[in-house]
């Protein structure tokens, strides 16, 4: 990324959600929090590999955790032309967004599909935060990624248990897996650890799966809800995230 003058942000969480907050994204406060605690343990000269930017609500307060590591954040995102991705005018946004942060040194974008980079990747990675496509067969590979992390470490997936072709990859890669065990969530961002599971993990894992039916339901009930909406000029409310 570019070179950036902007000083570099102080303080702790506090500070760093101040940058992520004023940037569009669905990630809560909650679930940015649970980021900037697992990055703030990064081993000295760490990485932590984004999939999913966006325009970088949670690539900064991911990369403010790295800093005080003297570790980097790799964001991977293809930025894809489109009405949903936004193309070229996301990533500039994305660049403007961290140079804002004072965060440029610490931040490598990676501008290609997590899939098309992962074969060929050699590096270790201390933190895998999975955000990116979430048809079933990219967040298979996505997980994948895990291969290059060390044992005890974290793997944070997002909307794990709001949307189905993501957890429909946690089904059938995380619940039988026997390197990652489910560590809890906060919203539908799951934790996962490198670690042989035990049963009462899986157990906890499953017991997840009425809250996933429940915001299913909610989704499809907003939906048929915006046509009425566009007629009334009423707001619908979010998606559960």
């Amino acid at each position: 990324m570019r070179e950036d003058t902007a000083a570099p942000p102080e303080g702790g969480f506090e500070a760093a959600w101040a940058l992520g907050a004023g940037i569009p994204g669905w990630l809560t406060e909650a679930q940015a929090r649970l980021l900037w605690d697992r990055a703030v343990r990064l081993p000295a000269g760490g990485t932590v590999l984004e999939i999913g930017s966006h325009e970088g609500r949670s690539t900064v307060v991911l990369a403010a955790a790295a800093r005080r590591a003297g570790g980097r954040v790799v964001a991977v995102d293809p930025f894809v032309p489109g009405r949903l991705f936004g193309g070229p005018a996301t990533r500039q946004r994305f660049e403007a967004n961290v140079a804002r942060g004072g965060l440029a040194e610490v931040v490598e974008l990676r501008a290609e599909p997590s899939t098309r980079l992962r074969p060929a990747w050699t590096d270790p990675i201390h933190l895998l935060f999975v955000d990116g496509k979430h048809d079933y067969w990219t967040v298979a590979d996505d997980l994948r990624w895990a291969q290059h992390l060390p044992a005890g470490a974290d793997v944070l997936l997002h909307d794990a248990f709001s949307s189905v072709g993501v957890t429909a990859g946690v089904l059938r890669h995380v619940l039988p897996s026997r390197r990652l065990a489910y560590a809890g969530r906060v919203g539908s961002l799951a934790r996962l650890r490198v670690a042989p599971p035990s049963g009462r993990d899986r157990a906890r894992l499953a017991a997840q799966l009425p809250w996933f039916a429940r915001n299913v339901l909610v989704k499809v009930g907003l939906r048929l809800l915006r046509p009425v909406a566009r007629l009334t000029g009423r707001p619908v409310p979010p998606d559960p995230y």
